[in-house]
């Protein structure tokens, strides 16, 4: 006997450092939490930092449904250089000065891509494109297309408007920016559809994630940190935070863990994910309404 304990069922809520994958990430924790049950909820590329969640031993159950939710950043787009990838990871395609380009220009443009829009990915994203990743066909360079898909940007606001001289002199603007976005909203395409409305090419040279669901920064730990002290939310306060709470008495938790598929009440009608829990606040299963009655989606219980 090694003597290890099972980490607990949970949610570890990373602060992403820049240079690791989502990968990286959950390799460093199954090495700290001493488990190989780990997995990501919404991946972040390399260069973005902050909230990645991770969901440790059965709350892996949790993290396909966790992606799903609204997603909120802090970033920076520089307007007057195009890259290859959208972002300041990839090789510069175009320079154009851009210090004639107005606020109000700017403005007219985010409103433009606010709301539901149609979104065309980055070509180095992870989409695949009959079979293959968009990256991998890229890198090879074929000609290929990705088709738009529809998105939700519910809020994209411009804090900061700053001059600036690119490595290759060009006069550039630096916007310090916000978006609160749907699940698989690609920022960089953000920032390079922003500068091709403009006329002057756009990348995103900085992201932050600061919000996932209901899991915010604050509540974030640094790989660092976490391998002092492992930090897990249980996986039933995890479920509370994220989707709508039904508490059942003993005899419907009894049927629900036993496969009995019960009558749901109304107000979880088209609501998505809902937590069950029992009594004593055990917390049984995550279910969805179909038909009027529970389809369980994952039990706990």
């Amino acid at each position: 006997m090694s003597g290890r304990t099972t980490p607990p069922d949970g949610l570890v809520i990373v602060d992403k450092p820049a240079g690791f994958t989502s990968h990286d990430v959950v390799a460093k924790m199954r090495g700290i939490a001493k488990t190989r049950r780990i997995g990501h909820a919404g991946t972040l590329d390399p260069m973005a930092t902050g909230v990645l969640v991770l969901g440790v031993e059965r709350a892996t159950k949790l993290l396909g449904h966790l992606a799903l939710t609204e997603k909120e950043y802090l970033g920076t787009v520089r307007l007057g250089q195009s890259t290859i990838t959208d972002d300041a990871e990839g090789e510069v395609t175009s320079s154009t000065d851009a210090s004639r380009v107005t606020r109000d220009a700017i403005d007219k443009a985010v409103a433009k891509l606010t709301g539901d829009i149609m979104q065309v990915p980055s070509r180095v994203s992870a989409i695949k494109i009959n079979g293959v990743r968009s990256y991998k066909r890229a890198r090879k360079g074929e000609e290929f297309d990705i088709p738009a898909r529809p998105v939700t940007v519910s809020s994209f606001q411009v804090h900061d408007i700053r001059d600036a001289v690119a490595d290759d002199g060009t006069p550039v603007l630096d916007l310090v920016v916000s978006v609160v976005c749907s699940s698989g909203t690609y920022i960089r395409a953000l920032a390079r559809d922003l500068g091709a409305d403009l006329g002057v090419g756009g990348h995103l040279t900085a992201l932050r994630r600061t919000r996932v669901g209901p899991y915010k920064l604050d509540a974030a730990r640094t790989l660092e940190q976490l391998e002092r002290e492992m930090t897990v939310m249980p996986i039933a306060e995890a479920a509370a935070a994220a989707f709508p709470r039904w508490d059942v008495d003993a005899r419907r938790a009894r049927l629900l863990t036993n496969g009995v598929r019960l009558d749901i009440p109304d107000e979880y009608a088209g609501a998505g994910p809902v937590a069950v829990f029992g009594p004593e606040g055990r917390f049984l299963a995550l279910v969805e309404e179909q038909r009027g009655k529970t389809k369980s989606l994952a039990v706990f219980g």
